[in-house]
This record gives structure tokens, C-alpha cells and sequence, in this order.
């Protein structure tokens, strides 16, 4: 294979083949040899002074802002972040990081692999509607869990830029990769990040996760300040698709209403102006007709049966919100911040399914008798359910709207035992390892101290020491920290 070498921006030798082994929307792709690195060369205004700033700030400056501190090692797993820039034939190119292992598919679509998909990258389209279930080796496909936790890596990617002042102004399953077999995710695709005022946007997004007032306005001129382009509100509105369909392998937008005879129009009308959720509990003309989907996207492609309910209450609010009153109203969208903290709240409910179901995991529902809504398994045992409080003043404790679900070798961490300590890319060392665990022994739930000082029955003052337990029975009141921030726990037993 014939090889080109160039010299960087930065002073680097890049080497590249020359065969161009994909094509996006606005690049060609080259391999390094190795496969260390992949350069992408711009197609159209592959050489513009625009261009060229853009993307020599997005591999100086912001890429230093974000990697070159304490917190790098924590933001290089959420996204595939270009480091220098080339230059080669009147054609600007970008350096950007070989994807990890993880996100290349390592089984195929079937025995003969007729879709050759074994080895190709993890594009979020195929785990999404009924891609997943016709297509994917079961082995590929993750548990309910794992979804979850990649809703939670993509909500921290986002939130991570527009801290930094960016959008991503494309975010879509295109170019986003997911693995849920790990529940990792990766944004991909950030030569393209719009800065407000300075570097205004390439696209106006990926169909499906454009937000409706870009669609309403996209056939205006582009200097019409009345045109709504990509920004941090339009990224929530993406945001909010991914993490829905990731849930629930459909679209929020998509459902029976027709708009116009005209499919174009009908398009434009039904994505932008008048879009509607069909979920929406009020407004019923946009809901999906199970009779007009392909088998294998049933039961998810029908809400009657996969309700959004099922996501518990914290993500349930946000899609109330971002689907309902933020579908027109963009200031309206939970940030991605919001998502973040639910999807952590969220993830303390998840409970394993007894039976071992192809989904594997559940949110509570806050039932006495839980059961698994997948395969209808009922939960089995008791189940202790554990409601954070927290003090703010001295003796003063207040609910946190946070609970843990208990299930055996479930751990406790330090950001349970504390809510001015929160798991995101600021956690020390220490603060990763868990502090305690619970297990069940002849019918009783035990919580075991691993590293809580202060730990001790509030009922009885009794403390419990390290590698002492306590049993969770109904009512049972535990502190968990006795620091400003520290939390008591009341235990309900539910099953």
C-alpha cells in the first residue's frame, strides 16, 4: 500500500495511505499504516482561512483546555478528539485518534455476515429501532443497563462542551459510537464544533435529531436572522432523541399523524413546525400504530407496551420536558447537566431481573410487588429500597428525591454517603472506591461499612464500625456521614 508523508501543522511527520478507505459528508478518510491515527481531508473549502482557524483552535486551544489537566484521562474515553492538522494537495486534513478497540464490531450480523458489519465501528443506527433485533449477534446487543450507562457518558460529553462554551451542532447516532457491551460511548466527528459568534455551523444536523426550529426555518437565507442554526439549545433537543432512543429503539417524533400528501412536506412539517411527541398524554393524533411496524421492532416500537414510565421518574420528567414543553420552546430543554445528575439518580434504581431476561435489568417502579417489565418475572424477595436524606443544617435532614435500589454485592460509594461529592471527571482517587456493599443472608439484608467512619444506627446511637453490618429493615434509619452534606438513609421494604 503506496503511503504519503506530510508535515503537520505542528512541526509532526503524519503518514497516511493514500487509498481513502471511507467517505463521510464532508471528508475522506485515510489510515495511518498502524492504524494509530486517521486523517481526514476536507472536501469542500478544504483550504479556507475559516477552516483552517477553526480547526487549529479545536486542536490547540480547547483540546489543551480539556486533556491537558488532571481531568484528560476522564474526557479521552468520551470522545475521539483531533490533535494537529495537515495540509496536502490544496486540501486541509485533520489527525484524529484510531477509535478504541471496543467500538468496532467484533461478531457479524449473522453466520455469513451478509451485512459485513464484523469489524466495522459501532454507529449508533444499528441499536437503534428494529436494527437491533434483525440485524445485531445477540452477543453485541448489551443489556438494558448498559444503556443507561451510555445515555450517562453521552450526557457528560455534552455537558463537558458547552461548558467550554461549544455545541457539537451534528449530534447523532452517526457520530456518536456506542458499545454496549461495556456501556461506553464516544462523540466522534468534533472538527465541526460550532463557537458562538466566532465559527458558525458547517451542517444543520442529521435528520431525525435536528432540532423543529431548525427544520421550520431551514429553507430561510442564511443571513435571515429569523433562521435558526445549531447551538447549545439544538444540541439539548439531540441530546434528549439519542438518550430516548437508546431507552426505548424508537423515535420520540415519529409516529401515524400525516401532515401533507406531499412526503417532503410532510417531512418538514411533521419533524419541525408541528411536531408532536407520541407519548404526549394529552395530545394522541401523533401515536404509533403497532399494525404499521415490522414484527422485530415490536414491543419496543409501541409506547402502549414500552411506555417511557419504565425509565423511572427522573428521565421521565426530562422527556416530559424536553418532547412537550421544550419542543418549541428551546430555552425550555433540560441541560445536559440535568440529564446527567437523573441518569445518575436513575442508575441507583436499576435492578437485576431474577429471571435473567434478555434485558437483564429494570428501573423500581415504586410498586410493593416489583417485577420485571421485560418478561414479567416478579422480583422474588424482599426488597429493601433506600431513601437518601441529607443534612443542611446541624440535625436537619432533607429529602435529596435519590434512592438506591439494593440488590446482592451492590456497592455504596462515597457519593452516596455524601451529596457534595458527585461522580463525575472531578472524583479523587479515593472517592472511587466503593465504602460499603449489601448482601442478603437467611432471608435479611445487611449493609457492610467498608470505609464510613461515622456510620451508626440514628435510632439507636449504636455505631457500626468497619467491617461491621447492619440489617436493613423497615423503617431503619442509618447515617451514613455525620459531615455538613452527609447522608442518613430510611429503609422501605418493598417485594
Amino acid at each position: 500500500m503506496s503511503t504519503t508523508r506530510v508535515k503537520s501543522l505542528k512541526g509532526a511527520e503524519i503518514v497516511f495511505e493514500n487509498e481513502v478507505k471511507a467517505s463521510g459528508g464532508m471528508k475522506d478518510i485515510h489510515f495511518h499504516p498502524d492504524k494509530d491515527y486517521v486523517v481526514g481531508f476536507f472536501r469542500e473549502g478544504g483550504n479556507s482561512r475559516a477552516l483552517r482557524d477553526r480547526l487549529t483552535e479545536i486542536t490547540g486551544r480547547y483540546r489543551e483546555n480539556l486533556l491537558d489537566n488532571a481531568c484528560g484521562p476522564f474526557w479521552e474515553k468520551h470522545f475521539c478528539w483531533p490533535y494537529d492538522v495537515v495540509e496536502h494537495e490544496g486540501r486541509l486534513g485533520v489527525v484524529v485518534p484510531f477509535y478504541d478497540s471496543a467500538f468496532f464490531f467484533q461478531h457479524g450480523s449473522n453466520k455469513n455476515d451478509k451485512l459485513k458489519i464484523r469489524s466495522r465501528d459501532k454507529e449508533g443506527k444499528w441499536f437503534v429501532g428494529a436494527n437491533r433485533d434483525r440485524h445485531l449477534d445477540p452477543r453485541e446487543k448489551g443489556t438494558w443497563l448498559a444503556y443507561f450507562q451510555i445515555g450517562l457518558a453521552i450526557a457528560r460529553a455534552v455537558r463537558r462542551l458547552h461548558m467550554a462554551g461549544l455545541s457539537h451542532s451534528d449530534l447523532s447516532y452517526k457520530n456518536v459510537l456506542l458499545d454496549p457491551t461495556t456501556g461506553r460511548a464516544c462523540i466522534i466527528d468534533i472538527d465541526g464544533l460550532v463557537v458562538p459568534g466566532k465559527y458558525p455551523p458547517d451542517v444543520v444536523g442529521t435528520p431525525d435529531f435536528i432540532a423543529p426550529e431548525v427544520v421550520a426555518t431551514q429553507h430561510f437565507e442564511r443571513e435571515d436572522p429569523n433562521r435558526k442554526l445549531p447551538s447549545q439549545t439544538t444540541d439539548r433537543h439531540a441530546l434528549a432523541v439519542l438518550i430516548y432512543m437508546y431507552l426505548f429503539y424508537r423515535h420520540p417524533l415519529r409516529g401515524r399523524k400525516v401532515h401533507d400528501a406531499d412526503p417532503m412536506k410532510d417531512e418538514a412539517l411533521g419533524m419541525g413546525e408541528r411536531a408532536v411527541f407520541v407519548e404526549h398524554p394529552s395530545d394522541k393524533s401523533n401515536r404509533i400504530n403497532p399494525s404499521d411496524l415490522h414484527p422485530a421492532a415490536l414491543p419496543w416500537g409501541d409506547p402502549d407496551q414500552r411506555p417511557i414510565s419504565m425509565a423511572g421518574p427522573h428521565l421521565e420528567k426530562l422527556f416530559y420536558r424536553s418532547f412537550i414543553d421544550g419542543l418549541h420552546t428551546p430555552e425550555k430543554r433540560p441541560s445536559a447537566s440535568e440529564w446527567e445528575t437523573a441518569l445518575v439518580r436513575t442508575l441507583d434504581m436499576i435492578q437485576p431481573c431474577s429471571a435473567n431476561c434478555e434485558m437483564g435489568w429494570y428501573v423500581f417502579d415504586n410498586s410493593r410487588n416489583p417485577h420485571c417489565p421485560h418478561c414479567g418475572a416478579p422480583h422474588g424477595t424482599s426488597l429493601p429500597v433506600l431513601n437518601l436524606y441529607s443534612s443542611r443544617q446541624k440535625g436537619r435532614f432533607l429529602s435529596d428525591d435519590h434512592r438506591i435500589m439494593v440488590w446482592n454485592g451492590q456497592s455504596l460509594f462515597p457519593w452516596h454517603a455524601s451529596r457534595k461529592v458527585f461522580p463525575n471527571e472531578h472524583l479523587k482517587e479515593a472517592q472511587k472506591k466503593r465504602v460499603g456493599y449489601f448482601q442478603e443472608h437467611k432471608g435479611i439484608w445487611y449493609l457492610v461499612n467498608e470505609g464510613l467512619t461515622d456510620m451508626k444506627d440514628a435510632a439507636s446511637g449504636q455505631k457500626i464500625p468497619i467491617g461491621g453490618k447492619i440489617a436493613l429493615v423497615e423503617n431503619a434509619q442509618i447515617l451514613l456521614s455525620a459531615e455538613e452534606g452527609g447522608r442518613l438513609i430510611h429503609v422501605q421494604i418493598a417485594g
